[in-house]
């Protein structure tokens, strides 16, 4: 279990690069599985996540091989489906939640997928009905094996398009209905369909693939069946949790920092959602520069005087994913803010770590917590903590870097599955931390 080491209270400077987006990379590798021609993927994120999988694909039989830092090229001509029934695979497969995106290309080209239960993050229920449901709606049979924990869909007639409504809108569900869906007979209408950027980003490149797919950023999807794709270039979005991931190390550091080529038209609410924290967020041109924030920052109230309350929610609603970042940030903040994570129902047990080192939480129940800003005025105190998923993590280390003293992070693994090289981009900014065995 790696070890990070983190003396805090240092001010950072400089330029950062964001990594290309871990949940569009997830989907988009799935998809090279649709075609037996070439298809290029730029921009890949290097996180063990990612690697997962571009193994998993390896061990099934795609071709891979790597052109450059971040580009990989991917051919699915021979694939070895036998593998899908080895106990290598059940590991393989179990240990990346990200694995349940090959079901559904796999069914479109071969009429079957299988996939053990995945794993991923340990933040509450995360079912897998969506998926399922929609490829049950496309014709397939489904069942389970609930001894050896395995999941399995076939077709072996083909499937065939079919109008459905999602009961929620599911990111990854969505994804995987879609990757079926392009390859089955006739017209496939998805009512309630996920709209993320990152979904976008999948029906674009299958688009290209040859694929007809409307109703691209809506939340209701059309798309009329081809008999085959063709290869394609893709280049994947900057990681927009990791953008506000520097954009709250940056407040909670007071430190002066830009973050580079972030695709503002891609970003959402983001931005808003941390000016409503009181930081100061400026555009120049693609590049967002967060100014040092020598006298702190005010969280806002609502325009009839009550506590700002900040929710997660589906695309174009603020993600999920940031929301340790927005609490952990709002510990320095002057005022007080109420953090409800309404999706998850166990992403905010962490905050015990953060009341260990000082800060003024009130966790309400499994979804909410209240936050009341120290406004910089008692400095977090340096602490041992273990990361116990990814966001927590990265949320854990923004606060051990701006308290006071050295603080120990252990199960950093969590970390590194999202986030690329963390330790020296950090360093690059003036950071102190180092990785221990």
């Amino acid at each position: 279990m790696g070890t990070f080491q983190i003396e805090g209270g240092q001010q950072l400077s400089g330029e950062i690069q964001p990594q290309g987006a871990k949940n569009e990379a997830l989907q988009i590798l799935c998809a090279v599985l649709l075609t037996s021609d070439e298809v290029v993927i730029n921009n890949i994120p290097d996180i063990l996540d990612v690697n997962k999988l571009i193994q998993l694909l390896e061990n099934l039989g795609v071709k891979i091989k790597k052109l450059g830092k971040g580009s990989y090229s991917f051919k699915s001509d021979d694939l070895d489906l036998d593998y899908l029934s080895s106990d290598q695979f059940k590991k393989d497969g179990s240990g990346l939640r990200g694995s349940i995106m090959i079901v559904g290309p796999l069914l479109a080209r071969f009429g079957k997928g299988f996939v053990p239960k995945p794993g991923g993050d340990k933040i509450g229920r995360r079912r897998l009905d969506t998926h399922f449901e929609g490829f049950i709606k496309l014709g397939a049979k489904f069942r389970y094996n609930k001894e050896e924990r395995f999941y399995g869909v076939e077709a072996p007639n083909g499937l065939k398009g079919d109008y459905m409504l999602l009961e929620e809108a599911s990111v990854t569900g969505t994804a995987n209905i879609v990757m079926a869906a392009v390859l089955a007979e006739g017209t496939t209408t998805i009512y309630n369909a996920a709209c993320e950027p990152y979904l976008q980003q999948l029906c674009n490149m299958l688009n290209s693939m040859g694929a007809k797919i409307t109703g691209v950023g809506s939340n209701l999807l059309t798309i009329e069946g081809v008999d085959s794709l063709k290869g394609c270039e893709h280049r994947v979005l900057p990681d927009m949790v990791e953008i506000g991931s520097w954009i709250g190390m940056a407040a909670m550091t007071k430190s002066e920092i830009t973050i580079k080529n972030v695709r503002w038209d891609m970003l959402g609410i983001i931005p808003t959602t941390f000016r409503k924290l009181g930081i100061t967020i400026e555009r120049k041109g693609d590049d967002i520069f967060i100014p040092a924030h020598k006298n702190g920052y005010e969280v806002q109230s609502f325009i009839d005087g009550s506590i700002m309350n900040i929710s997660d929610a589906p695309w174009p609603g603020f993600t999920p994913d940031l929301l340790s970042i927005v609490l952990v940030v709002a510990t320095q903040a002057r005022g007080s803010v109420l953090i409800h994570q309404k999706m998850f129902e166990s992403r905010l047990f962490f905050v015990d770590k953060l009341i260990d080192m000082g800060a003024k939480i009130i966790l309400c129940d499994p979804h909410r917590a209240t936050v009341i800003g120290h406004d910089f005025k008692s400095q977090l105190k340096a602490t041992t903590m273990t990361s116990p998923d990814i966001r927590a993590g990265i949320s854990l280390l923004i606060a051990a870097l701006s308290a006071k003293g050295t603080s120990t992070i252990h199960n950093i693994e969590q970390i590194d599955r999202g986030y690329e090289n963390i330790d020296e981009r950090l360093k690059a900014l003036g950071a102190k931390i180092e990785r221990v065995a």
